[in-house]
């Protein structure tokens, strides 16, 4: 299986759990490599303030998923937590307009990962905002066991897929202890 296909399974799953990340049904993936994630959202009266246009809190919760993403595609496959992010908004993007979402890994260290997503209006090819957002990685601990990740899974679910919903289950169960 692709590292695309990975993902979209992953995004799947995530998008069907109640939550925040249920946003993310909403979210297309259109490509995943190594460090880089791009994904498309329409914009709908849901996603937008009181303006008619995309709201900065869902701006930021893409861009935190996102991102993630990207981090799950590197090397190491771990996700994190944002720490840091600055969001310059350079134009607005109304209802019905599709926003293309890359995320790329600049540099990933011991303890920190650096990214830069980009939210582009796909038919004008503007800047909607810039964001450079600094993520933690989680450390190495051990996985969680296949019972507590199943209900998440097809039947058909390859073992990167597995094992990036289980380090995203391993993260939320950190997060609750924390």
């Amino acid at each position: 299986m692709s590292l695309t296909q990975n993902l979209r399974e992953v995004m799947k799953a995530i998008s069907g759990v109640p939550g925040f990340d249920k946003v993310l049904e909403k979210v297309t993936l259109v490509s995943a490599a190594p460090g880089k994630v791009t994904c498309e959202l329409r914009v709908q009266e849901e996603h937008t303030n009181k303006l008619g246009t995309l709201h900065g809190g869902l701006t930021a919760t893409l861009v935190d998923s996102i991102s993630t993403m990207a981090l799950l595609c590197t090397e190491r496959a771990l996700p994190g937590v944002s720490v840091d992010m600055n969001i310059t908004y350079m134009s607005p993007a109304k209802i019905g307009e599709v926003v293309v979402i890359t995320a790329q890994i600049l540099k990933q260290g011991r303890t920190l990962a650096f990214a830069s997503v980009d939210l582009t209006n796909k038919t004008t090819g503007k800047l909607v905002p810039r964001i450079k957002p600094c993520r933690f990685p989680i450390s190495q601990t051990a996985p969680p066991q296949k019972d507590q990740v199943h209900k998440l899974l097809s039947p058909s679910c390859s073992p990167t897929a597995y094992a990036m919903l289980s380090i995203l289950d391993l993260m939320l169960r950190l997060s609750r202890t924390a």
